[in-house]
């Protein structure tokens, strides 16, 4: 299966990106607006992907190519799931049945490459740069065949990426005993201790992380530049450490998510929600502002059947109104769905509004009702929240977040902890133990939503979200040095 919308007529002096992005949510859906961007600078721009993640974003490329005169091409390619014992049609790290499986899923896409390297020798126009997503370790191998520079994209922000940067070249992480003990990392303006075990995965010492872990940090050494989703407001400083440290061209170009001030463009991020957005601002209309909790753990976020109920409790304990987005509810035992049913369903529907699946986050929170979010800091959802000027609670399950967390509350003060220490497993698949209480819960919600503080910050750096892509930006000159660095 082939979708292709007509490739841009290219001029000679018209840069052309090509984007190949890494089959996660929390992936796709950034990249697919930093695509946009470039198209609106004039750029032309190339996005190879699979059938079911194309499917995914073609309503948002077609509007944007209404927009910008078809800048944008979209390419999908067969993607070998089944080739490495998937299932058919498992083409995104949200529909990997179980942890095991996310390292087939890894091979899979080094055998995609082989798809995206005849297609592009073959059928690609010419090509002035390649943006490659965090695990397409073959990436630069393809750039280097076409002597163009390579770019990845992570993901994450420039604060994690620095802190990770120190600790692939210092090895503090390596020093304690456990993964319990805490460390320092240095190289910081200021005391930063965490355990081994909220580090990002590629930092755990298990066989499949470790050679995981060695081809990623291979490509990244490889590579030319560094994009990341952040501006300079948020972030003072970190991006040029990072430059500094790694020796690579670091562009931040966001928040990127603000290219979705439309009702269709906030409805049509990622997969389709099972609560539509009027149906969300019809019930958030009937609320006070600020008086409202938006509660989602992002795309792949969830808790096993004992900390799902404490969070419940949590919730119900707190006394404020809120949306509760609920992702693999299937997995949940029936006695819970029952408790579920009983106790929001039938006796609090008046304040809780339960989203079981996707749901239409930028609509949701740049409503005025919503007074805070109670999110796993995944780094999409932190610039969602400060671009809506919305304070967080911050309750980390695993990747970069634990270090997200440092930022949000040590740094910018723009949220409150709930107290998580440790790092989940993937997707929930760990002992159905119990880390953070309800009464956190409760402690925490109470102290975003009754402050001013963590609101007054968050509202600032709204603003700064606002200008950083407008004519004349930080984000907006990066996004224009970018298209000059790789111009033929």
């Amino acid at each position: 299966m082939e979708i292709t919308n007509n490739y841009p007529k290219l001029q000679a002096e018209t840069p052309h990106f090509l984007i190949l992005p890494w089959l996660a949510p929390g992936h796709l859906i950034p990249i697919t607006d930093i695509a946009r961007l470039l198209a609106k600078h004039s750029a032309a721009v190339t996005i190879i992907t699979t059938p079911v993640n194309a499917a995914r974003i073609k309503p948002t490329i077609d509007r944007s190519n209404a927009a910008t005169a078809g800048n944008i091409s979209l390419v999908s390619l067969y993607f070998p799931a089944t080739e490495v014992g998937l299932p058919e049609g498992c083409e995104n790290i949200d529909l990997v049945p179980s942890m095991p499986l996310v390292y087939n899923f890894y091979e899979a896409t080094k055998l995609f490459s082989q798809q995206v390297s005849r297609y592009i020798h073959e059928r690609a126009p010419r090509v002035s740069c390649i943006i490659g997503g965090m695990g397409y370790v073959w990436a630069v191998d393809v750039a280097r065949e076409l002597g163009v520079p390579c770019f990845i994209f992570h993901g994450f922000g420039s604060f994690a990426l620095y802190c990770s940067e120190i600790l692939h070249k210092t090895k503090a992480h390596e020093v304690p005993a456990s993964s319990a003990e805490p460390f320092i990392i240095p190289g910081l303006p200021f005391e930063f201790k965490i355990a081994g075990k909220e580090l990002p995965m590629h930092f755990h010492q298990s066989k499949e992380n470790k050679e995981v872990g060695e081809e990623m940090r291979s490509y990244e050494l490889a590579v030319d530049g560094i994009l990341v989703n952040s501006f300079e407001h948020l972030e003072p400083g970190y991006a040029d450490l990072l430059q500094k440290l790694s020796g690579k061209k670091v562009f931040t170009i966001g928040p990127v998510s603000v290219c979705n001030t439309k009702m269709l463009d906030m409805e049509e991020r990622g997969n389709k929600p099972t609560v539509g957005t009027h149906r969300c601002i019809q019930w958030l209309d009937s609320k006070k502002p600020n008086s409202v909790v938006y509660v989602s753990f992002g795309s792949t976020g969830s808790f096993a059947p004992k900390q799902f109920k404490e969070l419940g409790l949590g919730l119900l304990a707190s006394q404020w109104s809120f949306v509760w987005v609920i992702k693999d509810i299937e997995k949940l035992p029936e006695e819970t769905l029952i408790w579920l049913r009983e106790n929001f369903e039938d006796k609090n529907s008046s304040r809780s509004l339960l989203i079981k699946g996707w749901a239409p986050q930028i609509a949701i929170l740049s409503h005025p009702a919503v007074g805070g979010f109670l999110t796993h800091c995944g780094w999409n959802s932190t610039l969602e929240s400060v671009a809506a000027g919305v304070p967080v609670v911050a309750w980390p399950l695993y990747s970069e977040q634990f270090l997200n967390v440092k930022l949000i509350v040590d740094v910018l003060k723009i949220g409150v902890s709930v107290g998580a220490r440790e790092a989940m497993a993937f997707r929930g698949d760990k002992e159905d133990g119990i880390s953070v209480r309800k009464e956190d819960v409760v402690k925490a919600i109470e102290k975003l939503m009754n402050g001013e503080e963590e609101r007054k910050r968050v509202a600032q750096l709204k603003e700064k979200a606002e200008m950083a892509l407008e004519k004349g930006g930080s984000s907006f000159l990066n996004l224009e040095s970018l298209i000059q660095f790789v111009a033929p």
